[in-house]
């Protein structure tokens, strides 16, 4: 009972899933991903395993069509299911299963696709879709957050909202990022403080960690160091507050 936007970015092959829903703790079960193998969102009368073997299908090179007619043709429950998934190669797939709760439906466009259910009408998902597509000269994050508030412009869930996730990969089996706000009043508005609080100081120590291709990682951190500081100096200089709830604003 949700919807979401799952997308490739072409210039980067970075994976990004957003969602929200009036639920509890939506992140914990409907996005997937494996840096350089795909995303996948499962939802509706959600099945958790859509997402798990989908991305190992995904992994045995299987095609996101292949995918969603796989585990739809094992599952007696498909008919309340949605799913949609997008392969590191930015092809993508989706399914509505006809016992779906209206308003209930998806929308695939190049390297991106959106779906939702229980929602309060078919414009959710198509300003959903248009406003991230208007939105390519921004960071994918900030272009999922853009496209999920616009969503939620056009009445978003139809019961009113709960919680909300954002996760994405780049290259690696770990998430680059990954926020979620569970119980939240404004869970939309919850991600963008959290993304702007990762901005900080998370995303630059991201730059630093351990890679499949670097097993090491950056050990010498003196040079994020030094642009962490610089950010923060800035930031009091011109008397800005912290997104952080941690952070007091230093005079």
């Amino acid at each position: 009972m949700t919807w979401s936007i799952v997308a490739r970015d072409p210039s980067t092959g970075h994976l990004g899933i957003a969602v929200a829903t009036r639920f509890f703790a939506v992140g914990a079960l409907v996005p997937h991903i494996r840096g350089g193998i795909g995303a996948v969102a499962a939802q509706a009368f959600v099945s958790p395993l859509y997402g798990v073997d989908g991305l190992s299908l995904l992994a045995a090179g299987k095609a996101p069509e292949e995918i969603i007619a796989e585990l739809t043709a094992r599952d007696a429950g498909r008919n309340q299911r949605q799913l949609h998934l997008t392969d590191a190669k930015g092809r993508n797939a989706a399914f509505t299963g006809p016992a779906c709760i209206d308003w209930a439906g998806h929308l695939i466009d190049e390297n991106v696709s959106v779906a939702g259910n229980m929602l309060a009408g078919p414009d959710v998902v198509t300003e959903t879709l248009a406003t991230y597509n208007k939105a390519m000269d921004k960071p994918l994050a900030e272009r999922l957050l853009l496209a999920m508030q616009a969503g939620e412009d056009a009445g978003g869930d139809k019961r009113g909202r709960q919680s909300a996730a954002l996760v994405v990969h780049r290259d690696q089996d770990y998430p680059w990022l990954s926020i979620r706000a569970d119980d939240h009043p404004d869970p939309l508005a919850e991600l963008v403080r959290l993304h702007a609080v990762a901005g900080e100081r998370y995303l630059h120590v991201a730059e630093t960690m351990a890679t499949r291709q670097n097993p090491t990682g950056m050990t010498d951190r003196r040079e994020i160091d030094e642009k962490i500081a610089a950010l923060e100096a800035a930031r009091i200089a011109e008397g800005r507050p912290s997104a952080s709830f941690a952070t007091p604003l230093k005079t």
